[in-house]
């Protein structure tokens, strides 16, 4: 026999509701947490995806295409242009020609940008520590798994 829900177990959109508004507030005070923990480099948690996403190994030394840009970071081109134009008044990024299409830029940390960013580290490993405390090594994992999943299925709405 089907069991029964209770009049105080949650429906499914109400743990959706739930889940959709808990990301929401996370994200919040990501931004506002992570701007305060940038404070001291005059950064805000965009700039600073910017950097880490152009910092990778593999991007570090040719940069990258707007466009891949775009998608790495799953933002506008509006948006992530002023993030540019910001990052590049600051000499953090500079955009240059792409040498393998002419037609095409790529965009990349300066020498200041990658001195920056490698004095952001301390800072960054202090807020993730901080941030993280609730979770275990193995909640971690399994979190950001989960968040994986829940990515591709808004991708794929």
């Amino acid at each position: 026999m089907p069991r029964r829900k209770s009049m105080s177990e949650p429906s499914g959109f109400e743990i959706a509701n739930r889940l959709f508004f808990r990301l929401y507030q996370c994200s919040n005070l990501l931004h506002k947490n992570g701007t305060r923990y940038m404070g001291d480099f005059g950064a805000t948690t965009q700039q600073w995806a910017v950097l880490g996403a152009l910092a990778r190994p593999l991007v570090r030394e040719k940069g990258m295409s707007v466009k891949d840009l775009i998608e790495f970071l799953m933002l506008s081109r509006q948006n992530l242009t002023a993030v540019l134009d910001r990052l590049e008044a600051r000499d953090w990024v500079e955009r240059v020609k792409d040498p393998e299409d002419g037609r095409s830029r790529l965009v990349r940390l300066t020498s200041e940008g990658n001195r920056t960013w490698d004095a952001m580290q301390g800072t960054i490993e202090a807020f993730y520590a901080q941030a993280l405390t609730p979770l275990n090594d193995a909640e971690q994992v399994q979190l950001y798994q989960l968040l994986d999943r829940l990515r591709d299925g808004l991708n794929d709405v």
